[in-house]
């Protein structure tokens, strides 16, 4: 069975190394579709071809005219990665003008299972509305991966030390995806 993964991207520096984590997702058995941001559309403009033969499926960083089919197959998952502060702020207070905060909040209404992992710096992750932002993903049932066991955040114009931690993402959407398999199949606790 192939499952679905919805890959929403920010225009943060771990963006350039997507095409690498679509193919560890195809590698665990996803079917990716490639969303991004308009700045992350942007800074991958010259690669979306290529990213769109990889996935299989057209590069979206805008929402489809209303008339127009769905491109996408439905989503097992959505990993929101890397989610810059404006990402998580937007999706948190519900602002959905933007493709990529819009599916992640919509997908809150459908069940969809949802992990975020953030990639600010220090001085965005102390502004007061981010960590509001955080309690309120958190309090949805988002699997935020923030902090430990997550990202962390470095120093403004300083870059992270650490790569940042695409493994962890990976790991956890598939994990949401079990459990999400398991409480959704008959006879289910």
């Amino acid at each position: 069975m192939t499952r679905t993964l919805y890959l929403l991207c920010s225009a943060a520096p771990p963006v350039f190394d997507i095409a690498r984590v679509i193919e560890d997702a195809q590698a665990r058995g996803w079917d990716v579709c490639l969303g991004l941001t308009p700045t992350a559309a942007h800074w991958l403009a010259e690669g979306t071809d290529g990213l769109a033969a990889l996935t299989g499926h057209p590069v979206r960083s805008r929402y489809k005219q209303p008339a127009d089919p769905d491109v996408w197959p439905v989503a097992d998952a959505i990993l929101v990665a890397p989610a810059t502060f404006n990402t998580v702020n937007a999706w948190a207070l519900g602002l959905t003008d933007r493709f990529v905060a819009g599916v992640a909040a919509e997908a809150l209404g459908k069940g969809t299972p949802l992990a975020v992992m953030p990639c600010v710096n220090s001085a965005f992750a102390r502004h007061p509305q981010f960590e509001q932002s955080i309690a309120v993903l958190r309090g949805a049932g988002v699997r935020v991966l923030y902090g430990e066991g997550g990202f962390t955040p470095h120093p403004p114009g300083l870059g992270g030390t650490e790569p940042y931690p695409w493994t962890l993402a990976l790991d956890a959407v598939d994990d949401l995806a079990r459990t999400h398999s398991r409480t959704q199949s008959p006879g289910a606790p």
